[in-house]
């Protein structure tokens, strides 16, 4: 007969590590389960309730639970929640995970089952790297192939020629004017954002998160001893009135907030420079995907107003605009601040290699960096167009928010709607979307989080009907 479920409450022991958090949360319902404090058919606590008990974004617990799901140990069940596989006890006790342990500590995510490819990935964080022209990205490898690597073992590479073609291109792009010494060279924004608070005096401090908001920005500060605060967003994005006052710093992305998609007005930047001005707050902006506009006149970065400089650490990356996998972001912080954060970006190896730097920077002083901008948002916005028009027919009545910029819009739904059991329901049918309470700390959000970067033109009817089935079926 079979077991009734039952909720548990799980205290967990979260590993510390070096790999990513949502592993080691697995990891740790995993020994659980070894350890038989939790058995086939136990309902896990929601992904919120988790979360809290832990003291982490919710994010990094949305991941564990699909990567717990995707392995096998958990299922999930509409309106149930997750619920412990079984066998799943047994699979434990033989020593099975949901990732690779490789020798060196380091973790990498086990390949998805077979036949668990989505058919439409809107997943945010994922423009088409197909787009890139191949031979111009081949010409740029020929360039740092016929250089001969440096020597200096004792520090990163220089990256003299890519930080010049940088701060040319931040200047036209952006509006922000920096000199090439004042930029760093960093390996993403992920990874490179947990130096901030030590080299940046703030480890024990407050610092102010939107919410809904960038959850690896959350999980990089907690981990590093930040204090960090929620602060939520309306539709123009953080209101530097709502700022805890004893914020010591706030991290926003003013061009496009992320997820909701809102543009910080003028009149808010402005603010947020008068407040770091007359406490001695740091700004910390990361302009993730600020290249890209559509149908509204392109708002320059906040680092480009009077006076920014001393203020607002400047975060670029070349994940949206190329391909994640590059690898290659950008801080411009302030003068004051830019040897502390350098010796501290070193101590702990956060550099990128000689030759990936070399590349890229040919790929954007031949000018096939403008030329890909240039046919990417041809392409994105006609993507961006097909979806919204797909919506418009077969979820009238549905609100979008988000669709002036970037490369994703957020679908929001009723608040009594779990997103989480939403995207269970579309995954079940070839579509892979983010739910929008993912990345909320306090915040009553619910929705989806689409990017259309990846979907062709003609895609976009099939994807949304596949949408609205599963919505209209709930």
């Amino acid at each position: 007969m079979p077991r009734t479920a039952r909720p548990v409450e799980l205290a967990l022991t979260v590993p510390d590590g070096p790999g990513p958090l949502r592993h080691r949360v697995a990891d740790a319902v995993v020994a659980e389960l070894r350890a038989d404090r939790l058995r086939p058919g136990d309902t896990l606590p929601s992904t919120r309730t988790l979360a809290a008990a832990l003291g982490i974004s919710r994010g990094p617990v949305v991941a564990a639970y699909d990567e717990l799901s995707a392995a096998g140990f958990v299922v999930s069940r509409a309106g149930s929640g997750a619920v412990v596989a079984p066998g799943a006890d047994r699979a434990a006790a033989g020593g099975a995970l949901t990732h690779v342990h490789t020798p060196d500590g380091r973790h990498s995510a086990t390949a998805p089952p077979a036949g668990a490819v989505p058919r439409w990935d809107l997943r945010p964080g994922r423009p088409d790297t197909t787009l890139v022209d191949a031979a111009a990205w081949r010409r740029a490898w020929r360039v740092a192939g016929s250089v001969v690597p440096g020597n200096d073992a004792g520090a990163g590479p220089p990256h003299e020629r890519l930080r010049r073609v940088l701060a040319e291109h931040l200047r036209r792009s952006r509006g922000v004017a920096v000199a090439p010494d004042d930029l760093l060279v960093v390996p993403g924004v992920g990874a490179s954002l947990r130096a901030l608070p030590a080299a940046l005096g703030l480890v024990g401090a407050v610092v102010a998160l939107e919410d809904p908001g960038y959850a690896e920005a959350w999980t990089a500060f907690t981990t590093e001893g930040a204090r960090v605060a929620a602060v939520p967003v309306d539709d123009d994005g953080l209101d530097p009135a709502a700022l805890p006052t004893d914020a010591a710093a706030a991290y926003v992305t003013p061009s496009h907030q992320y997820p909701l998609g809102a543009r910080m007005p003028v009149t808010r930047r402005v603010q947020l420079l008068e407040w770091a001005r007359a406490t001695g707050g740091l700004v910390l902006e990361d302009d993730y995907d600020g290249e890209f506009r559509y149908d509204v006149s392109p708002l320059p970065a906040l680092r480009s107003l009077p006076g920014a400089g001393d203020h607002v650490v400047y975060v670029g990356t070349a994940s949206k605009l190329v391909a994640p996998s590059l690898r290659v972001a950008w801080l411009a912080p302030p003068r004051r601040l830019r040897e502390r954060l350098r010796l501290e970006l070193e101590a702990r190896g956060l550099v990128v290699n000689e030759a990936t730097g070399l590349a890229l920077a040919e790929f954007v002083a031949s000018g096939a960096l403008a030329a890909h901008h240039a046919r990417v948002t041809r392409t994105y916005a006609a993507r961006r167009a097909a979806l919204v028009a797909a919506v418009a027919r077969h979820l009238p009545g549905a609100q979008l928010a988000g669709v002036e910029a970037g490369l994703h819009v957020v679908l929001r739904l009723p608040d009594d709607v779990d997103d989480l059991d939403v995207v269970t329901g579309l995954a079940r049918h070839g579509l892979a979307a983010s739910p929008l309470s993912a990345y909320a700390v306090e915040a009553p959000v619910r929705g989806l989080v689409l990017c259309y970067a990846g979907l062709p033109e003609t895609q976009a009817d099939a994807a949304v009907r596949v949408l609205a089935r599963v919505l209209l079926a709930g």
